[in-house]
């Protein structure tokens, strides 16, 4: 199973990037003022490995990065993040629209899906790989807008289609109420900021 980072590989690039940083810090600063003590390296060691970690897991730096490498490397996981259209089908084959908001960054991915009549919340996610096929697993809590129905637990496995014209998810679902169906999104906006709320 693939994650969208390898955190062995992001934990090697913090601790080569921060030395490098640091040493080369502590050089500057030890030909610009007076000689430096190894206590002060430690500091500025530190403080750089914190401002790297910083950088690297905000959304908004993570996201920068992540569009540049996948203009190398189109094999690479996509950016989910933004607002989806779509409906859902289930087994009467009676449809109904659904609006969702994807949040995702280098270590989470969380979905709102909002219908008409049901808001449904993530409880996990896992973007995968397999045999060169990018899925997202997808576990959810929803809850009805009658409130006399109950809330219930699903899970979908989301195929994510790289289509030209825009992203697309599309999935079967099953409930612990024992029903299934089918789910299918389409990525309409970047922005992952929107009020996606049908009430």
């Amino acid at each position: 199973m693939f994650r969208i980072i390898r955190f062995d590989l992001l934990l090697r690039y913090v601790v080569i990037l921060s030395i490098i940083i640091s040493v080369l810090a502590y050089f500057t600063l030890q030909r610009l003022f007076e000689p430096l003590s190894i206590f002060k390296l430690i500091t500025i060691s530190s403080i750089s490995s914190l401002i790297i970690m910083f950088i690297l897991l905000s959304p908004w730096f993570s996201r920068k990065v992540w569009a540049c490498i996948r203009m190398f490397n189109k094999n690479l996981y996509p950016d989910l993040n933004g607002v989806w259209v779509g409906h859902v089908t289930t087994e009467e084959d009676a449809k109904f629209e659904v609006r969702a908001l994807i949040r995702q960054s280098l270590l989470i991915t969380e979905i709102d899906l909002h219908g008409e009549s049901v808001k449904s919340v993530t409880l996990e996610t896992t973007p995968t790989i397999e045999h060169n096929q990018k899925k997202l697993y997808y576990v959810y809590n929803s809850t009805p807008k009658n409130p006399a129905w109950g809330s219930y637990v699903g899970s979908t496995i989301f195929d994510v289609i790289e289509d030209k014209s825009a992203l697309k998810l599309s999935g079967k679902y099953y409930t612990n109420r024992k029903s299934v169906g089918r789910i299918m999104l389409k990525r309409i906006s970047t922005e992952s900021v929107a009020d996606i709320s049908f009430y």
